[in-house]
């Protein structure tokens, strides 16, 4: 499932290969990912220049030159979609939803479960409307802000990382990533931890986003947990004690019961 790495990864293909460019054309090629009639999707897009675009979260908005700002494009990966760029001419591929196209080639929304999909924003209230209940992008927060918004209410540290109206942009993977280099069992309560340990979680939370935005998502290196979570007979990279599994808040969970002391 894209999480922040990955938005970051798309967000820097509508960077590199758009920015600056006039879209040509919208082809909607399934109406069930725009939310809006295609034709007024397609229309209200078509001509405009695409202005530099910015994360919110797991969301990404691409605004464009106008004077406004106005329309926005604003896209939201769900479990399988991507922005694939692809330059001249090239056949569409089967899960391609929407195509964007450009003097140089075309930029495809391209999701093969559709399970949210593109939203067109023509004034700011309609962007608040979205995104309005999103806490702030992991990316960006503060040690003192993480620890406030995290100790509102008592609950186990994983569900409460997950929770995109405390902090955005988080998902399975870089939370059990974050916890695992954390050495904090996801199962503890956040009024569990004292001040070294918030300092250690903010830390790791910090190094787990900017390696893993720097490629894209969440590599499954050898001394990353992602790399053995999906091993029958999974070890801890760090200590070779067995994996634990379970599930934590309705989500598959993973960690290291000896680095991770509950």
């Amino acid at each position: 499932m894209p999480e922040l790495p990955d938005v970051e990864g798309f967000r820097r293909v509508v960077s590199d290969h758009v920015v600056g460019s006039e879209v040509a054309a919208v082809r909607v090629l399934d109406a069930g990912v725009v939310r809006t009639s295609p034709e007024e999707f397609a229309r209200a897009l078509r001509g405009e220049v695409i202005a530099e675009p910015s994360r919110c979260g797991k969301w990404l908005r691409v605004p464009t030159r106008s004077r406004s700002g106005y329309p926005q494009l604003l896209a939201h990966f769900g479990m399988t979609g991507a922005f694939v760029w692809t330059p001249g001419e090239q056949t569409d591929h089967r899960h391609d939803r929407v195509v964007f196209e450009f003097r140089e080639g075309a930029l495809r929304y391209r999701d093969m479960r559709k399970l949210t999909g593109l939203r067109l924003a023509t004034e700011a209230s309609e962007v608040e409307d979205l995104l309005g209940d999103l806490g702030p992008d992991a990316a960006g927060v503060s040690r003192r802000d993480l620890r406030a918004r995290l100790t509102r209410t008592e609950r186990r540290i994983k569900p409460a990382l997950m929770d995109q109206a405390v902090v955005a942009g988080l998902g399975n993977l870089c939370v059990d990533e974050i916890l695992w280099r954390s050495r904090l069992a996801p199962t503890l309560r956040t009024t569990d931890l004292d001040s070294a340990r918030w300092a250690r979680l903010h830390a790791r939370l910090g190094s787990v986003l900017r390696s893993s935005s720097r490629v894209g998502h969440v590599p499954d290196r050898p001394s990353w947990l992602t790399g053995h979570r999906n091993e029958r007979d999974a070890r801890c990279p760090r200590c070779s004690t067995p994996l634990r599994r379970s599930r934590i808040g309705g989500r598959s969970t993973v960690w290291c019961p000896r680095c991770q002391p509950s």
